[in-house]
């Protein structure tokens, strides 16, 4: 048993309220979905960028989201979607926020590996009789499988701990950084738990970025 004090009381009660894992659970089922979203568009993006000629305007294109703050691009999808569209907020369009936003960077850590890879190795393999999928999968694939997998971290994390543009499309849905920003604005005694629970998320964020960063500069180097 903790001694009081010691901090380690408000994990010991973090477990014991488990109003949290809901919100969780929720955060980790939209970080998946953006994630494989945008390590999977940005693969398609990342395999043609390479091999065009005027590409700059492009990438350009697909970065203009970084430079667009996080609210006011809540307010613009918000505004498209209920007042133009006349849809309803939830789950759906807290993705699609997510993946406006976590793209640029997936996009971004796929490129290091497409913009390396030697494309007259395709040409050789087709050359031999190999078909595009198997030339893709036998020699394409284990050469940019690093970028794949920091797209997908980067879509991820970003989607996990986004909470600017979820406040203004969420619904009825509650990811965890609301419920956190939820129990924090109330100022109850609950709000050293709130603390605690971040944490632990900080902990696992730090984890998976390590994991990333080493997929696409250690593994370079072997």
């Amino acid at each position: 048993m903790a001694s009081p004090g010691s901090g380690l009381e408000w994990y010991q009660k973090l477990f014991a309220d488990l109003r949290w894992v809901q919100p969780l659970h929720t955060s980790i089922l939209f970080g998946c979905i953006v994630g494989a979203a945008c390590a999977g568009v940005a693969l398609v993006v990342g395999r043609i960028i390479p091999g065009m000629r005027s590409r700059g305007p492009l990438i350009a294109l697909f970065l203009l989201p970084l430079f667009i703050p996080g609210v006011l691009m809540g307010v613009g999808l918000f505004i498209y979607y209920r007042v133009v569209l006349g849809f309803r907020m939830g789950g759906w369009a807290v993705m699609v926020a997510h993946f406006a936003w976590a793209f640029p960077f997936a996009l971004l850590a796929l490129l290091i590996t497409t913009t390396r890879f030697d494309a007259r190795l395709r040409e050789a393999a087709a050359d031999l009789g190999a078909s595009p999928w198997r030339a893709f999968r036998d020699i394409e694939l284990p050469l940019i499988y690093p970028g794949i997998v920091a797209a997908a971290l980067f879509g991820l994390l970003l989607s996990f701990n986004e909470f600017s543009r979820s406040i203004l499309l969420r619904g009825s849905v509650t990811t965890l950084p609301l419920y956190e920003w939820a129990q924090a604005s109330a100022h109850t005694s609950n709000v050293p738990l709130v603390f605690s629970l971040s944490t632990l998320i900080l902990i696992a964020s730090l984890i998976l970025i390590s994991a990333a960063f080493w997929l696409l500069f250690g593994r370079a180097k072997e």
